[in-house]
């Protein structure tokens, strides 16, 4: 099945094998729509994967095949990059990586680069406010953006990095979640994946391989590494496709 779709900006065409929609999306979808209308209030879903494993574009065809499929409820789908701290905020504070005192904007991307408590924060506002204001990462400005989106729907799915991590205040997400997800991958497909996606963007090659050595593919093993399981896990193959790895349907 192929959908056209924007993405950051950018207009792309989206496939996936008419067996993953119907055995994986479509029960996916209808599943939580189930459970939404069982429970008379907004649904909270946190999908959790590494980096360049294709979820802005996975949830992007979610919320359209939702929106097109008789006695489904439509997914609003946003993201937890919103939550970066501000990129004032990452050049006036410092980390230690490896012993060494270093500038946050070096680990931009990791954990320690958004802001956790203002994340939890509004995740809690979702599950109470009928209209919730949402921020969006912008990638021309490097900064999100406060209040870009408002979360009026009924069946809300949140996509991010560390969704899943099992460190201290990161576990807690999962408290505001009615069902979770998590996805899976080689890291050598995710490891081609990134440099693609650097030098794409004008990055030269070797300059590219090093910056996804240093600094994406730690934060890809934490995510495979140091995440909890999903109430369902698929696997992202080398074709872009998923597959069932565990878990339940909803």
């Amino acid at each position: 099945m192929k959908r056209k779709m924007e993405i950051n900006g950018l207009t792309i065409e989206a496939e996936y094998p008419d067996k993953t929609v119907e055995t994986i999306f479509l029960p996916l979808l209808s599943g939580l729509s189930r459970k939404q209308r069982e429970l008379g209030r907004r649904l909270v879903v946190l999908l959790a994967a590494p980096p360049a494993t294709g979820k802005s574009t996975l949830v992007k065809f979610l919320t359209q095949l939702s929106g097109e499929t008789p006695g489904l409820v439509p997914v609003t789908a946003v993201g937890m990059d919103g939550f970066h701290h501000y990129q004032e905020y990452l050049l006036s504070h410092t980390v230690f990586r490896d012993g060494k005192e270093i500038p946050m904007t070096y680990v931009k991307g990791a954990p320690v680069s958004y802001d956790l408590d203002g994340f939890r924060a509004r995740l809690s506002r979702v599950r109470t406010e009928k209209a919730c204001p949402w921020p969006e990462y912008n990638r021309k400005l490097h900064d999100p953006v406060d209040n870009a989106v408002l979360i009026e729907g009924d069946l809300v799915l949140i996509e991010g990095n560390y969704l899943l991590l099992d460190q201290d205040g990161w576990r807690d997400l999962r408290d505001y979640a009615d069902y979770t997800i998590r996805i899976l991958a080689k890291e050598e497909d995710v490891r081609d994946r990134l440099i693609w996606r650097r030098a794409s963007n004008g990055v030269p090659q070797k300059e590219a391989e090093y910056m996804v050595d240093s600094n994406d593919l730690p934060n890809v093993r934490l995510c495979m590494e140091e995440s909890m399981e999903g109430d369902l896990t698929l696997r992202l193959d080398g074709s872009g496709d998923y597959e069932y790895v565990s878990g339940r349907l909803p």
